[in-house]
Order: structure tokens, then C-alpha cells, then sequence
């Protein structure tokens, strides 16, 4: 039973960036107990569990950010842990392909932002060492920039791996508890000190209680409520994008090896298609990017009242789809028609057809938006005063790469749980 649980530290959230922050706050401090919270009955359902799969280098971001270090950090870190404890990974490698002479520039321009970051191995190649180096791959362009030091893993895995070492060295975790309060504990029961030493209470929404000393949360597509309960402020906005993917027939698997990318435009939010191999053999091609109707709806039909209302009466939504108005309804369009999808991802390998790919699996991207429309394209933490906000910290952006990042960021935000709370 949960009920009446205490411990030092509870982290809400059981998705790879709580239970990575759980691991390494736990390494650290032995001697503390804690718990980890997840409303699902298995750890890393959502955004975890739904997601590509890459390991990416670190290429795309700005050189000095904080997504750049964490990033090359995080990649390092994770092949380590993959050798340490025996996860299955391949360093399979990208190749960011040009098919057309105007994004050569925004190419070589990301070569160099690669190599200010401190990506490893990358080199630019033309379009005769790219039919070379295809060998492996059917994609063709006019020039591509080649990331050996990319790879491949499976996430979910990987996030049940952090949630093991957490057990081991006696961290707790309770799988169905949806935080629905966080409050400061009202009295203490008679002749009991309980309330004194652990005086924040995180109540479930079938009643169940937990009393803590410090609440950090890392919940992702719910993000912004977790911060509201607790008296926090609702923005950044938390908009769910579901990312539909297509798969490759087994008998065409040969086409794709490795992960091909197209050159980021920087007129458009979402970075595009492309394609991707996966742990388990599969082949998979996408994703577009469209407004979820549900924070966790992975299907078309799939919707939620309270969340469909949330989107639409955000002004900063409005505003982000009045400015890419053309892009948006271009990915509608791809998500209903699969030849459209193809069409896009033929310009890399013109052998592709459309009887060549399913339908496949989706994913739910947790967009934080400003009031303005524009993406949050950073770690956002929030608190707040008094005896309830000066013992929560709220993780309310953890942004893509947050996977590959995973350890590097439970690094930094024990650094945060740290300096907040005087652990």
C-alpha cells in the first residue's frame, strides 16, 4: 500500500528523464530515501516508449547551448552505459543528404555547427562518396554530411535499465498513482512528528497519499498540470503533436541501414521526414507532425474534451499555426495520404514506392509553446515560495533530444534538486 508512504525525495514522473534524474539522485545520495510516481501501470508508456530510437550526436544545436553540451555528453554517456550493462545498441550512423542545391549552404553550415560542438567523426561527402558510401543505403543527393557516431537503442529499454539500478540501491516505485494535489500537509496525527519532517503531500487520484520532504516532477505531456496543482504557473503550454510513422516492408529493408535526414529548414518548426532502422529489424519512415487531440492519443480518432480545449483556447497555438499555416495543413495532408508521404521521401531514395510501406506506429511529442507561439526550445524549471513552492521543482521542458540526453540531464537537474533544496 501506498497510503501514507513518507520519504525524503518523491519524483513524478516515470519516463526516462524522472527515472534517469531518480537514478543519479540516488547515486549520489544513499543515505536519502525515495520514490518514484507513475500514473501508468509500466514505467515509460508515453514519450519514452514512442519514440524513434536514435542516438543522436549533437548536431543541430546551437554551439555553447545547453541542448548541444547535453547532448554530445549524453550520447557519450549513453554508449558507456550500454557496454556497462549489457544494452543493446548499434552505431549504425547518418547521413544528412542534400537533394537540392539551395540547402548545400544550410549543410555546410551545419558541418560547421557539428564541428563547434564537438561532434565526433563527421565529414562532409559529395554525391560520389555518397553512391560509396550508400552501399549500405539506396539514398542519393547531392551532398550529404556522414555522422558515424550516430546509433540506435531502444529507450523504453534503456528507461526500465535506470528504473532497475534505482531499485537496487533502494529506491521505490509505485506504478499507478496519477498526482492529482500536491499540498503542504494540513496537521500531524496525534503524538506524531510525520507531518513536521515530511510536510508536503502528493495525493492520487484514488485517494492515496504520499508525504515527502522535496517533489521534483518530470511528466512530460502533462507537465504544465503538474505545475498548476501545486500552484505554479501554467505557462509554458504544454500542445501535444502526434508524429505519424510508415514502415518499410521486410523484402525492402536492404534500402535503408543507416538513419537518413533531410537538411533542416529553417522556415518550418519540425525538422521532416525520414528514416530510420530500428533494435528490432523494423524500417521506419516519417514522422509528419499534426495537432494531437489528446495528450496521448497516438490514433487519428483519438480525443480528449479537456485536452482538445487546453489546445484550442491557447493563444500561442493559434499563433504558431497562423505562421505556418501552409506547412501544417501539407502535413495533414501526408498523415491521410500515403502516396504524398512517399512522395517526400522519394527525393532520398527515388527507388522507394508506395507498395513498398504500412502504415505504422505514432508518437506524441510534449511541444511547449509561449504565449507568443514560439517553441520552447529549452530546459524550463519552475518553483515557487512559500513552505509548498520552495520544496517542488518542476522539470517543465525537457526538450528533444531528451532521450539521448537522458543521463547528462539527470546530471543537471540533481544539480538543480541540489542548489534548490540544500540536499
Amino acid at each position: 500500500s501506498v497510503c501514507c508512504r513518507t520519504c525524503d525525495v518523491a519524483v513524478v514522473g516515470g519516463g526516462i528523464v524522472g527515472l534517469a534524474t531518480a537514478r543519479e539522485l540516488i547515486l549520489r545520495h544513499p543515505a536519502l530515501s525515495f520514490v518514484v510516481l507513475e500514473k501508468e501501470k509500466e514505467l515509460a508508456f508515453h514519450q519514452s516508449g514512442h519514440n524513434s530510437g536514435v542516438i543522436h550526436s549533437g548536431i543541430y544545436y546551437k554551439p555553447g547551448s545547453l541542448k548541444a553540451k547535453l547532448c554530445v555528453r549524453g550520447a557519450t554517456l549513453t554508449y558507456e552505459y550500454c557496454e556497462k550493462k549489457g544494452v543493446p545498441y548499434r552505431q549504425c550512423g547518418k547521413l544528412i543528404v542534400a537533394v537540392e542545391q539551395e540547402e548545400i549552404p544550410r549543410l555546410q553550415a551545419l558541418y560547421e555547427r557539428g564541428q563547434q560542438n564537438n561532434v565526433r567523426d563527421l565529414r562532409l561527402i559529395d554525391a560520389k562518396q555518397l553512391s560509396v558510401k550508400c552501399v549500405w543505403s539506396a539514398a542519393q543527393g547531392l551532398m550529404a554530411l556522414d555522422s558515424p557516431y550516430t546509433g540506435i537503442v531502444d529507450w523504453r529499454l534503456m528507461a526500465l535499465s535506470y528504473a532497475k539500478d534505482f531499485q537496487e540501491m533502494g529506491g521505490a516505485v509505485v506504478t499507478e498513482f496519477e498526482a492529482a494535489d500536491i499540498a503542504t500537509v494540513t496537521e500531524s496525527p496525534a503524538g506524531s512528528i510525520e507531518g513536521m519532517k515530511y510536510p508536503i503531500a502528493i495525493r492520487s487520484s484514488k485517494g492515496e497519499e504520499v508525504q515527502c520532504r522535496y517533489v521534483l516532477t518530470c511528466g512530460g505531456l502533462y507537465s504544465d498540470r503538474l505545475s498548476q496543482i501545486s500552484g505554479c504557473s501554467p505557462e509554458p503550454r504544454i500542445v501535444p503533436f502526434r508524429g505519424d510513422y510508415l514502415v518499410l516492408k521486410p523484402e525492402k529493408h536492404y534500402l535503408v541501414k543507416g538513419n537518413i535526414y533531410p537538411v533542416p529548414d529553417p522556415r518550418f518548426p519540425f525538422l521532416g521526414v525520414h528514416f530510420t532502422p530500428r533494435m528490432d529489424g523494423s524500417v521506419w519512415l516519417g514522422p509528419n507532425a499534426v495537432l494531437a487531440f489528446k495528450r496521448e492519443g497516438y490514433r487519428i480518432y483519438d480525443f480528449n474534451t479537456q485536452d482538445f480545449a487546453d489546445a484550442v483556447s491557447f493563444r500561442g497555438l493559434w499563433k504558431l499555426v497562423f505562421r505556418n499555416i501552409a506547412y501544417g495543413l501539407g502535413e495533414m495532408y501526408r498523415g491521410v495520404f500515403v502516396s504524398a508521404q512517399v512522395k517526400m521521401l522519394q527525393k532520398y531514395i527515388p527507388e522507394l514506392t508506395a507498395n513498398d510501406v504500412l502504415r505504422g506506429p505514432a508518437g506524441v511529442r510534449a511541444q511547449a509553446l509561449d504565449r507568443d507561439g514560439n517553441l520552447v526550445d529549452d530546459f524550463v524549471f519552475d518553483g515557487g515560495i512559500g513552505d509548498l513552492g520552495s520544496r517542488v521543482l518542476h522539470v517543465r521542458n525537457a526538450p528533444s533530444p531528451a532521450a539521448t540526453s537522458s543521463l547528462a540531464i539527470g546530471e543537471m537537474i540533481a544539480d538543480e534538486v541540489e542548489s534548490r533544496f540544500n540536499l
